[in-house]
């Protein structure tokens, strides 16, 4: 079961190691087993909304989603969007861009390394939003509750998680400001290039949240207008049309997901950005991990154990909100990325293993009749 289920992960993972070997010895080995725990990791509340839409989908829309929809994730969002994020950066074509990472990695270290603080700051405030709009919210189960609760109370103030991100914003970019003052010539004020970027990225996040609100608004119409049909259909004798109740619906949640793939897949390129600048090992990285959420997907749908860890969930957004951190602190200065891409795997580490001491703490109160709490 788990071989067919992975085999294809297993495979592409084989074979992305090897040509990061080939690429760039064993420390883009590292680079890339880092990109692609990180990926991972990220993406596991990704896996599991999915598996919970994708179940209710017919076996042919199931297909489509596992086959269109995995060319779309992984080339087009895993491979294509870096590409497009350091062009943009840098002023390049596409191709030019292609060019000089594969041909001139010199000349395409500088350039990426110039437009580090508008990478940074936008995909930063991107994170943030996520991470912010997360532990804001109230929630029945609460990982780390005496942190949790006091900011779900604070969650009740409308647009708070915007208020903040932008001052985060306008003090990382008063720091670059007075930092570039300090030291006159030496550092250009890149100030006004950090606040812009900065607020794309946060522009983006609402274009994005509006885009799966409106996919999952259209999705529940749909699914309650077939669900009439069905019921029409049953009272008058009739049989359900097996067209309508796998059409209208079915193309909305295909929509839907690939809407809400693309949004999850900004953390994890955007946050491998944090970790290296070469978009070769960025691509291998970041495609190995693609794979394996897709191979999560199927595997939740069929067995839907992995929903019982019900912590992941908070642990992947706390190392979104690490990433957030590190990329705004690396406008102004230098984290190893060793350390940038193993607070994501400790703290998802620790989510899972507080996930399994629930789990059995659950399974000991059933066995002893007492009352179970599964809200912390």
């Amino acid at each position: 079961m788990v071989l067919k289920t992975f085999g294809w992960s297993f495979a592409v993972t084989a074979l992305g190691l090897v040509a990061a070997v080939l690429y760039g010895g064993w420390t883009a080995f590292g680079v890339v087993a880092i990109l692609s725990v990180l990926e991972i990791s990220l993406s596991f509340d990704n896996a599991v909304v999915n598996a919970g839409i994708l179940k209710k989908m017919s076996a042919f829309w199931q297909k489509i989603f596992l086959t269109i929809g995995i060319l779309i994730a992984v080339f087009g969002m895993r491979l294509v969007f870096p590409v497009v994020i350091v062009a943009v950066s840098a002023q390049l074509g596409p191709i030019e861009a292609v060019d000089l990472a594969l041909n001139d990695k010199d000349q395409y270290q500088q350039l990426v390394t110039d437009a580090h603080p508008s990478i940074a700051a936008f995909g930063g405030m991107f994170l943030l939003m996520i991470f912010l709009d997360f532990i804001f919210e109230d929630r029945d189960i609460k990982w780390l509750g005496w942190l949790e609760r006091p900011l779900a109370k604070l969650g009740k103030i409308d647009m708070l998680s915007v208020c903040i991100a932008l001052i985060v914003l306008a003090v990382s970019a008063v720091t670059v400001a007075t930092h570039a003052h300090q030291h006159g010539g030496t550092h250009v004020d890149k100030s006004s290039t950090v606040l812009l970027a900065g607020v794309a990225g946060l522009i983006t996040y609402l274009i994005v949240g509006g885009l799966s609100g409106f996919f999952e608004d259209r999705l529940e119409e749909e699914e309650e207008r077939e669900h009439e049909e069905e019921e029409k259909a049953k009272a008058s004798g009739k049989k359900p049309s097996a067209v309508v109740l796998a059409g209208k619906a079915a193309f909305f949640m295909f929509l839907y997901l690939e809407v809400l793939d693309a949004s999850f897949s900004f953390d994890g390129v955007i946050g491998a950005f944090a970790i290296t600048n070469d978009i070769v090992l960025m691509a291998l990285g970041l495609g190995i991990g693609a794979m394996y959420v897709r191979s999560l997907t199927v595997y939740l749908v069929r067995q839907g154990t992995l929903d019982d860890y019900v912590y992941l969930e908070h642990g992947a957004h706390y190392a979104i909100g690490a990433l957030a951190a590190i990329l705004l602190i690396t406008i102004q200065y230098e984290i190893n990325e060793i350390i940038t891409g193993l607070i994501g795997v400790v703290l998802i580490g620790a989510s899972f293993w507080s996930s399994v001491r629930r789990n059995k703490a659950i399974a000991a109160q059933e066995e002893k009749g007492e009352p179970v709490d599964a809200g912390v």
